[in-house]
């Protein structure tokens, strides 16, 4: 499908019928998982690092219960500016943001550290409501007319974008949003996007994540809080109230600290891995939910290319 194609059939989505567009996805999950299309023997690849007791018939469950969470993802954002605002607090059950608000009533900015889980824009416009205006950073995607009516998509349920582009200096950016107070910035980092990311340990392997979260809550002084976002099923009034058997966690994980002994060079990759520590535990308890159909672990990336991007990293 082109990239024009892509962007009629997102817009024609939006407007059609909530329970099409889920079956529609469903049915889309289920032809990519028998295929083996888009990324699913990857995601399998990833959901072996994570699950390695399972054999490959436990392995193919998994990848298609993972397949019916990234496309119902998809399903969700088309209708999630049509939730009225006892839906979207029906659909999302938050934990641990007591103390994110702690943060916001003394006027600091908060930096959530995200993995590729669960249904983030969700999270994002009930964070818009509820907690702080929202920030985020978004690739650019091509033709641009689409990353438009992403981006549209995004700002009309509550969060500001920042484009992911060459030449923009997003970092910059980011740092004067945070100091200015009073912000939520939510940031995907569990695949690196730059060729400036670092190493740590993910499930007893090496993987290239992003700097940005613990990058920016250094530079800036706020607060890194891990953020894991997944999936329940909901029953009963809540079901009725929320329009959907479907709903988030969306849980706070206490913010990173950094030892104080830990020399200024190996600060942002001592946060880095506590962070990728705290969402390391929720992707193991929901691994169905950690929509990662790309490569992020060393093992599975091209030597050469991966040693060509870390000597331009150092040469900068």
């Amino acid at each position: 499908m082109s990239g024009t194609t892509f962007a009629r059939v997102w817009r024609l989505a939006q407007r059609a019928p909530a329970r099409l567009v889920r079956v529609a996805c469903a049915v889309a999950a289920f032809i990519a998982w028998v295929g083996r299309l888009g990324g699913v023997r990857q995601l399998e690849a990833n959901l072996r690092r994570v699950r390695p007791e399972l054999d490959e018939r436990g392995i193919r469950r998994l990848s298609r219960a993972g397949m019916a969470s990234y496309l119902r993802y998809y399903a969700e954002i088309f209708e999630v500016h049509r939730l009225t605002e006892a839906q979207l607090e029906a659909r999302v059950r938050p934990e641990g943001h007591e103390a994110i608000q702690e943060h916001f009533r003394e006027g600091r900015s908060v930096v959530l550290a995200l993995a590729h889980m669960g249904n983030w824009d969700l999270a994002g416009a009930w964070a818009a409501r509820e907690l702080a205006p929202v920030t985020s950073v978004a690739e650019v995607l091509e033709p641009r007319e689409l990353f438009e009516e992403f981006v549209a998509l995004r700002e009309g349920i509550g969060i500001a974008v920042v484009p992911l582009e060459r030449g923009a200096d997003v970092f910059r950016q980011l740092v004067r949003i945070v100091r200015g107070g009073g912000q939520l910035v939510p940031l995907l980092g569990d695949r690196d996007l730059t060729a400036r990311g670092v190493e740590v340990d993910l499930f007893g392997e090496r993987s290239s994540v992003a700097v940005g979260p613990a990058a920016l809550g250094i530079a800036t002084g706020a607060p890194v809080v891990p953020t894991g976002i997944f999936s329940e099923r909901l029953r009963g009034a809540r079901r009725r109230a929320a329009g959907s058997r479907w709903g988030i966690v969306l849980r706070f994980h206490p913010a990173v600290e950094v030892p104080s002994d830990v020399a200024k060079e190996d600060r942002v990759r001592c946060a880095t891995q506590a962070w990728v520590d705290a969402l390391a535990g929720d992707i193991a308890e929901h691994p169905e939910d950690w929509h990662m159909l790309q490569k992020v672990f060393v093992a599975d990336l091209d030597p050469e290319r991966y040693a060509r991007s870390g000597a331009q990293q150092e040469a900068r």
